[in-house]
């Protein structure tokens, strides 16, 4: 068995097996996305789509850049706390190995979410319809998957306690959901608002899979908002480099 294949199996089972992370992972947001069906239900929005329509591809993004963040920066602090880091430093065994594991596992559990909150906000109640082409959600959440999780390189590189990681996480999260139009559709927002939002990655998320799944954009916005996640994945990625440490000592 190659080391990626072990790293991968040890990291599912040990995800499976703790019901704190499936909580947050899963049943988390899908809360917000049944809270926000229900207050916007029936309501349509700018250009005459139904606001679950918007709803529900705005909950995904954020879930699935929620995942990313929080699972590889809660990884990254812990092994270099323990160590670990330094070992796998010294040991055949390159770094990117293990960071392939994590975005392979990160991966996963994106198309789970995806099936998920998609066969939630399809039942009658809620009422999504897939208008666009639905198939291009797989690109934009593997760029998505990409972006989130060198984002959260980048915060596990720089908190050195559980407590710093959900702060600087949460600081980083929360306010991008709403900026990003994730809890409610971006047109209700001022327009200076909207132009901000294009700074930040989980727009083109949230942006690219409304247009896949919701039928609001076609094949060229998509194409424009994966180039947009191609590019934080970059940015974040050399910052990354520049600020990863192997143990809290260095």
């Amino acid at each position: 068995m190659s080391a990626y294949t072990a790293l991968t199996r040890a990291g599912c089972a040990a995800s499976v097996r703790d019901r704190t992370t499936l909580f947050f992972t899963f049943a988390f947001p899908l809360s917000f996305l049944v809270l926000f069906g229900l207050i916007f239900q029936g309501q349509q929005v700018e250009g005459g789509l139904s606001s679950i329509n918007y709803i529900a591809p705005g909950v995904l993004s954020w879930g699935v850049g929620n995942a990313c963040v929080f699972s590889i920066g809660f990884a990254l602090m812990q092994w270099r706390r323990d160590d670990l880091l330094r070992l796998i430093w010294r040991s055949p065994t390159p770094l990117r190995t293990l960071l392939a594991s994590r975005w392979t596992l990160a991966l996963g559990v994106a198309l789970v979410q995806a099936v998920l909150f998609v066969a939630v906000a399809l039942l009658p109640f809620f009422g999504l319809r897939l208008n666009g082409p639905w198939w291009a959600a797989v690109p934009l959440l593997v760029l998505g998957v990409t972006a989130f999780l060198a984002l959260g390189v980048l915060v596990g590189s720089v908190a050195d306690t559980p407590e710093a990681v959900a702060a600087i996480a949460n600081l980083l999260m929360v306010p991008m959901a709403f900026l990003s139009g994730s809890f409610f559709p971006d047109d209700l927002m001022p327009g200076w608002l909207r132009t901000l939002a294009k700074a930040l990655p989980l727009h083109y998320l949230n942006d690219g899979l409304t247009d896949a799944l919701g039928g609001r954009g076609d094949l060229g916005d998509i194409a424009a908002d994966c180039a947009g996640l191609a590019l934080f994945t970059v940015v974040f990625g050399l910052v990354a480099t520049r600020v990863f440490r192997w143990s809290n000592e260095s």
